[in-house]
């Protein structure tokens, strides 16, 4: 009995090891969520509005090495930030506080 249950062990902790350690982005849900919040007033994908580009906000988080937490907080806790004016205002705070569905669209910016 044991001479079975190694290789299926072994086989399990291999297929675990090819799968991706977060699940897939959902691009639709996280769009409809910055749709309904209202990000796309500031935000847009590929080119600056009010705020920077979701491009530019990937490439400052690769940079400096930030995490998807990061992300999330500045989503949740209306922090203070620079507009692409200069202007500063309070980052709006999204209403959904659902982790999942914040990791979601965290995912979806950051993967930009």
């Amino acid at each position: 009995m044991k001479s079975r249950t190694i290789p299926v062990i072994v086989g399990m902790l291999f297929l675990a090891a090819l799968s991706p350690a977060h699940a897939a982005v959902d691009e639709a849900a996280a769009q409809a969520l910055a749709k309904k919040e209202d990000c796309f007033k500031c935000h847009a994908i590929d080119k600056t509005k009010k705020g920077p580009s979701y491009k530019k906000i990937a490439a400052k988080y690769k940079e400096k090495k930030l995490t998807e937490k990061e992300a999330i907080k500045q989503m949740t806790t209306g922090p203070k930030v620079k507009l692409e004016d200069g202007t500063e205002e309070d980052h709006k705070i999204i209403e959904n506080k659902d982790p999942k569905v914040l990791s979601n669209l965290a995912q979806w910016i950051l993967s930009r």
